[in-house]
C-alpha cells in the first residue's frame, strides 16, 4: 500500500492574509493556492522549476488593478508576482517563486474588430489563433507567426516580443501593436500609444507615475541616442525587451510600447492589446527543397532568400526523421519523398504569397527556372493552396515539441535555442555551433527561420547527471561568445528569463539606463524580479542557480521515469492546451480552463507524485505487483476503509492527482498529439490502481468494471433493465449510484438476430475446415459489447455489406475487451482477461483471416493497451472498418439511385482521429468509389467518452464538450443531410442530447448499396 504523502508545495509562502485581502478587495477571478495548482505552474517549457506561493487568474483589467493596490498596502510589500500568458515560455521568463498572474483562463475576450481601420482590441489572454479565426470572416489576420499559435496568448506575444516563420516579411509582434492597456505597480491604468511631441510633453508633465516613467525614457532615448544605434544590432531580430532602439518612430512619434514589448512582465501588467491586422494572402505556394546534408541546405537557403519569397526555413535530418513518426506526417509525406540516394538530410520550404493567381504563378515560375538549373540539391515539390501549406506549416510547427519525442533519459532540452546573427553569417556561424556541440559530445537537432538569421538548436542532455548540468553554462558561455563574434544575439525571438544574466554584457554600458527604466515602472523590484534588469543591489537571475527539472528527476531516478508512460518527460511545451474546440486534444482542458486538468498538468502532477513516493522510499511498480498477486480481500477493504475515514488523510497530496486524473476522459488524443507522446490515460490507469489501494472506490467503478461481463445477464433480464434505465425512479437509483444516461435494450439481442441470419461463430476449428478459396473471401467481425448489446444493427449491416460483396462473414466470440477495467485502475483483472482475448484473436489471425473491429476506442485498445501486455502480447492487427473496406474497395457493388441533392457528412471519434489520421481519407475514399462525396467534419470530443459522460459527476463536462464542436453539425441533420458517427458512445451521446439515432457509416452503406431509399 502506498504512503500517505504531502508536497512541498502544500506549503504556502505568500504572507499572512494575502489572498484573503485580494478577494475582500473585489478580486472576482480565481485564487488557488493548493499544491496541486502551484505545482503545475512550476514548469513552462524550460529546463528550470520553480514553485510559485500561489497563483491569481484574474478576470479582467479591473482585477489586475486590484492586485497591484493590494500589493502596494504596507503588509504586502514583500510580495513579488510574474505575470503569465500560456506558459509555453523556453527560458523560464514566468516562473517564479511569487505569486503567479496567469490571464490565460478568464481574459480572453475579443472586445473589438474594425475591419475598416483593420484594428482588433482584445484581452491578454486571447489565444492567437482564437484571434485569427474570428478575423478570417473579414479577411483579416494577426501576422506574427509562431509556432505556438493554438496556445500562445497575446499578453505572452507582446511580453517576449514574439516572431517566428516569415518575421522578414511580417515582422515582430511589436511591428503590430498600436496601443497596449497596462496596469502600473501603483494601480493606475495606462494606455500606451504612440504621442507626437506635443502629447509627448503633455504626458512628461504629470506629477504622476506615468509622468516619471516617460521623462526617463524620453531621457534616455535622448541623450544616448548616439550609443543606442552602436549597441542595438541591424537585425531582424533585434534585441528584445527594453528596445530602445525603437522609441522613436520614424515620423517622430514616441511609442512606449517599444519598451513593453518584450519586457517580460518586468515593468507592468498587460491587460489589453490594440492590434495592427493584415489583409489574408489570397494565394500561397511552398516550395520544398530536397537535400542531402543540411549544410547544403543552409548554404542554399541564403541563395534562395534573394528571390523576394515571403521566407524560407530549413530543417536538418533528425526533425525530419523524427516528423516522419509524427500524426502530422501523413497528410504531407507526398511532398517530401524519398530519393534513390535515400531519404533527405535536411529540406529548405520557400514560401511564395500573393494576391493575384497570375502573379504568384509567375514568381513561383522563376523560383522554379533557378531551381532546375541548381545541381546542389535531390529535387522539390510544390504545395499550392492555403490547405496544403498549412499542413507543411504545421509539421514546421511542432519541430519544437518534436525533438523531444526520443527514447531515454538523454533528451533535447532548451537553452540556447533561439540565437539570432546576421543571414549572410549563418551559415559559417551554424558550422562553429556545430563543431562546439560536437566537441561537447552532444547530439542535438537543428532547424531555423534562415531568411532571418535565426537558428533553433536543442542539445540532448540528461539533467539528472552530475556530468551533464555543468554543461549547460560550459554550452551557453560558449554560445555567447559565438553569436556575438559573428554580430548577432542570444535572444532570437523567444525571450530572456533566466538568460537574463547575459544582458549586461549584449547591452553594455547601456546597461544602467535599463535599470533607470526598471525603477521608473517597478521602484521596489516585485515584478519577475531577476529578468532583463535589476536594481544595483540585486543580482540577475543565473542559468545554473535557479532550481533545474532534473534535480526533482534524479530523485525520480530513470527506471520509474520510463516505466510511467512519459509523465516525468513531459517537456512543457503546451500541445495540450489547443484552444480550437474542433480540436481533438484534450477536452477536459477546453471545457475547465484549468492547467491541471491538461496532459501538461497531469504530467507534472504524476511527477510529484513519483517523486513523493520515491523520497518514502516506496518503488509503485513493486507496489502494483503486489496488488496483482493478490492480498486477503477483508483486511484490504477495512484498510481502505479506515484510511478513508481518517481526517488525517485529508491532506494526502495523492488526492489531488486522483482529482486532476477524475477528469480525464481516456480519449488518447494525448497519447496521439502530444509531440512526445504523453500518455495520460496510461498513467492515469497506473495511478488508480495505486490509488485504490489505500483508499475506497466510489460506489459506480466496480459496476462500471464489470459492464462487460454483466451485459450478457442484463441480456437475459431485458425488462427489468430497461424498466431501470429508463424511468424516473430506476434513473433516480442509477444517480445515487453514480450512473445516469444509461442506454436502453434493443427487443431482440444480436446473437438471436446473426442466428436468423445463418451468421456462424469465428471459432478456429471451423475455420480451419474451410477450403483455401473459402479462406481467401472469410472475414472475422469483432464487435464490442457495447455496439453488440445496445447498437447491434451495425453488426448487422458489417454482415450484410460483407455478403454483398461476395464474403464469408464470421462473428467472433464474445470476449471481454477490458478497457473499462484498464480506464478504472483495475489493472489485474484488465491483464487477465486481455490475455485470454490476445490468445482467441490471435488463434484466429494466425489461419491468415482478417479481423475487423467496429468501434474505433475498443478496437484501438488492441493496437495500444494490448501491445503492453506482459507476456503473449497480441501481435495481430484488429482492422477498423475503413482500413478494411479501403483495401476492398473493388468488392463493393455499385449503388442503387438515391435522391437528389443528398449529403453526407462523418463525425469521427475522437480517439480514431488522433490516433488514425489517416482515417477521414479513408472513409472518403470509400464513399468516392460509391460515388459520393462525403464530407468529414471537423468536431472534437463529443464528450461521451466511452463510459466517462454516463458518470454522475462528469455529466455536466460530458455536456459542456458537446455543445462546443458537435451540437452544430448534428442539428443540421435532415432528410436530404446524412450524418453519420463512427464511435458507439459518440451515437449514444447524440441520442441522450437530441434524441437524434445517427447512423454508423457501414450502416449508410449497406442501405445505398441495398436500398433505393439511402435514408
Amino acid at each position: 500500500m502506498i504512503p500517505h504523502l504531502r508536497s512541498a508545495c502544500g506549503e504556502v509562502q505568500a504572507p499572512a492574509g494575502f489572498f484573503e485581502r485580494i478577494i475582500e478587495a473585489g478580486f472576482r477571478g480565481d485564487v488557488e493556492t493548493s499544491a496541486a495548482s502551484r505545482g503545475v505552474l512550476a514548469t513552462d517549457n524550460s529546463i528550470y522549476q520553480m514553485e510559485p506561493a500561489g497563483v491569481l487568474f484574474p478576470e479582467d483589467t479591473g482585477d489586475l488593478k486590484i492586485v497591484a493596490k493590494v500589493l502596494s498596502e504596507p503588509a504586502f510589500r514583500s510580495v513579488v508576482i510574474a505575470p503569465r500568458g500560456g506558459g509555453t515560455g523556453t527560458n523560464g521568463q514566468s516562473l517564479t517563486s511569487g505569486v503567479v498572474v496567469d490571464c490565460s483562463r478568464h481574459m480572453r475576450r475579443i472586445l473589438e474588430i474594425d475591419p475598416v481601420t483593420r484594428v482588433a482590441r482584445v484581452e491578454a489572454g486571447v489565444v492567437k489563433d482564437q484571434l485569427n479565426r474570428a478575423l478570417r470572416p473579414h479577411g483579416l489576420f494577426f501576422a506574427p507567426e509562431l509556432s505556438t499559435s493554438n496556445r500562445a496568448t497575446i499578453g505572452g506575444m507582446i511580453s517576449t516580443d514574439a516572431c517566428g516563420q516569415g518575421s522578414c516579411l511580417y515582422g515582430k509582434t511589436s511591428g503590430h501593436v498600436r496601443g497596449l492597456r497596462v496596469v502600473l505597480m501603483d494601480g493606475s491604468d495606462l494606455w500606451s500609444r504612440p504621442l507626437d511631441s506635443a502629447a509627448l510633453a503633455e504626458t512628461m508633465a504629470r506629477d504622476d507615475q506615468t509622468g516619471e516613467i516617460y521623462r526617463t525614457v524620453e531621457q534616455i532615448t535622448r541623450e544616448k541616442a548616439a550609443r543606442i544605434r552602436e549597441i542595438f544590432p541591424d537585425l531582424n531580430r533585434y534585441m528584445t525587451g527594453y528596445d530602445l532602439a525603437h522609441v522613436r518612430r520614424d515620423n517622430g512619434d514616441f511609442d512606449l510600447n517599444a519598451i513593453l514589448c518584450g519586457s517580460e512582465g518586468t515593468l507592468a501588467m498587460i491587460g489589453e492589446a490594440e492590434l495592427n491586422l493584415l489583409p489574408i494572402p489570397a494565394h500561397v505556394a511552398l516550395v520544398n527543397i530536397r537535400y542531402g546534408d543540411f549544410n547544403t541546405a543552409l548554404e542554399h537557403a541564403r541563395e534562395l532568400t534573394v528571390l523576394r519569397v515571403a521566407s524560407v526555413e530549413t530543417v536538418d535530418e533528425k526533425v525530419l526523421g523524427l516528423a516522419k513518426g509524427d500524426i502530422v506526417w501523413n497528410g504531407i509525406a507526398g511532398f517530401f519523398p524519398d530519393d534513390a540516394a535515400g531519404a533527405a538530410n535536411g529540406i529548405n520550404i520557400v514560401e511564395l504569397l500573393a494576391d493575384d493567381e497570375g502573379e504568384l504563378e509567375l514568381h513561383l515560375a522563376q523560383v522554379i527556372a533557378v531551381l532546375d538549373a541548381d545541381t546542389s540539391h535531390r529535387g522539390y515539390t510544390i504545395a499550392r493552396g492555403h490547405q496544403d501549406a498549412e499542413a507543411i506549416w504545421a509539421m514546421r510547427k511542432r519541430a519544437v515539441g518534436l525533438l523531444g519525442n526520443v527514447e531515454g533519459p538523454v533528451r533535447p532540452v532548451a537553452f540556447v535555442e533561439d540565437t539570432a546573427v546576421p543571414p549572410q553569417n549563418l551559415a559559417d556561424y551554424i558550422r562553429e555551433f556545430r563543431a562546439l556541440l560536437d566537441d561537447a559530445g552532444v547530439s542535438y537537432g537543428m532547424f531555423g527561420h534562415v531568411d532571418a538569421g535565426v537558428l533553433h538548436v536543442r542539445p540532448a542532455l540528461d539533467l539528472t547527471r552530475d556530468d551533464h548540468t555543468p554543461m549547460v553554462r560550459h554550452i551557453s558561455d560558449a554560445v555567447v561568445a559565438l553569436t556575438r563574434k559573428y554580430g548577432g544575439v542570444l535572444w532570437g525571438e523567444h525571450g530572456k528569463g533566466v538568460r537574463s544574466e547575459y544582458v549586461p554584457e549584449f547591452f553594455q554600458d547601456l546597461y544602467p539606463d535599463l535599470q533607470r527604466i526598471k525603477q521608473a515602472f517597478d521602484p521596489d523590484n516585485r515584478l519577475n524580479p531577476g529578468k532583463i534588469a535589476t536594481p544595483a543591489s540585486q543580482a540577475l537571475l543565473k542559468i545554473d542557480e535557479v532550481p533545474l527539472r532534473g534535480s526533482t528527476d534524479r530523485i525520480i531516478g530513470n527506471e520509474i521515469r520510463s516505466a510511467f508512460d512519459n509523465a516525468a518527460y513531459c517537456n512543457g511545451n503546451g500541445a495540450c492546451f489547443d484552444f480550437d474546440e474542433t480540436s481533438p486534444m484534450c477536452p477536459s482542458y477546453k471545457a475547465t480552463r484549468d492547467r491541471r486538468h491538461s496532459p501538461k498538468g497531469r504530467a507534472m502532477l504524476m511527477r510529484e507524485w513519483l517523486r513523493l513516493l520515491a523520497e518514502k522510499g516506496t518503488d509503485p511498480r513493486k507496489e502494483a505487483a503486489a496488488l496483482r498477486v493478490g492480498i486477503a480481500a477483508l483486511p484490504a477493504f477495512i484498510r481502505r476503509a479506515a484510511n478513508t475515514l481518517n481526517p488525517a488523510n485529508k491532506s494526502d497530496f495523492s488526492h489531488e492527482v486522483r482529482e486532476a486524473m477524475d477528469s480525464c476522459l481516456a480519449c488518447k488524443a494525448c497519447a496521439g498529439q502530444c509531440p512526445v507522446k504523453v500518455s495520460v490515460p496510461a498513467f492515469r490507469a497506473r495511478f488508480l490502481e495505486l490509488y485504490y489501494s489505500r483508499y475506497l472506490r466510489p460506489m459506480k467503478d466496480p459496476l462500471v468494471a464489470a459492464i462487460e461481463t454483466t451485459l450478457p445477464l442484463m441480456m437475459r433480464v431485458r425488462p427489468l433493465y430497461n424498466l431501470v434505465a429508463g424511468t424516473g425512479p430506476g434513473r433516480w437509483f442509477l444517480r445515487m449510484a453514480g450512473l445516469t444516461a444509461l442506454p436502453l435494450l434493443p427487443a431482440m439481442p444480436l446473437a438471436d438476430q446473426a442466428r436468423r441470419l445463418g451468421v456462424p461463430t469465428a471459432i478456429r476449428e471451423r475455420i480451419e475446415k474451410l477450403t483455401q478459396a473459402e479462406r481467401e473471401r472469410a472475414v472475422v467481425f469483432v464487435p464490442d459489447a457495447f455496439t453488440a448489446s445496445f447498437d447491434p444493427d451495425v453488426v448487422l449491416a458489417a454482415v450484410r455489406l460483407a455478403r454483398k460483396m461476395g464474403l464469408l462473414p464470421f462473428l467472433a466470440e464474445p470476449q471481454i475487451n477490458g478497457k473499462a477495467l484498464h480506464v478504472h485502475g483495475y489493472l489485474g483483472r484488465f491483464e487477465r482477461a486481455a490475455a485470454q482475448t490476445a490468445r482467441y484473436l490471435q488463434s484466429i489471425a494466425d489461419l491468415k483471416v482478417p479481423l475487423v473491429g467496429l468501434d474505433p476506442s475498443m478496437t484501438l485498445a488492441f493496437r495500444s493497451e494490448y501491445r503492453s501486455l506482459p507476456g503473449a502480447a497480441l501481435k495481430a492487427t484488429v482492422l477498423l472498418p475503413q482500413e478494411w473496406l479501403a483495401a476492398q474497395t473493388g468488392l463493393l457493388p455499385e449503388i442503387l439511385p438515391r435522391e437528389e441533392g443528398a449529403s453526407f457528412g462523418l463525425l469521427l471519434h475522437c480517439t480514431e482521429r488522433s490516433n488514425i489520421p489517416a482515417s477521414g481519407g479513408q472513409w472518403k475514399q470509400i464513399f468516392e468509389g460509391l460515388g459520393i462525396s462525403l464530407d468529414v467534419i471537423d468536431v472534437g470530443c463529443c464528450g461521451m467518452a466511452g463510459t466517462f459522460g454516463h458518470e454522475v459527476r462528469n455529466r455536466a463536462i460530458s455536456e459542456k464538450l458537446y455543445g462546443m464542436s458537435w451540437s452544430a453539425p448534428v442539428s443540421n441533420v435532415n432528410g436530404n443531410n446524412v450524418v453519420m458517427a463512427t464511435g458507439y458512445s459518440c451515437r449514444s451521446q447524440v441520442k441522450v442530447i437530441e434524441q437524434k439515432s445517427l447512423p454508423h457509416p457501414l450502416q449508410v452503406i449497406d442501405r445505398l448499396i441495398g436500398s433505393k431509399d439511402p435514408l
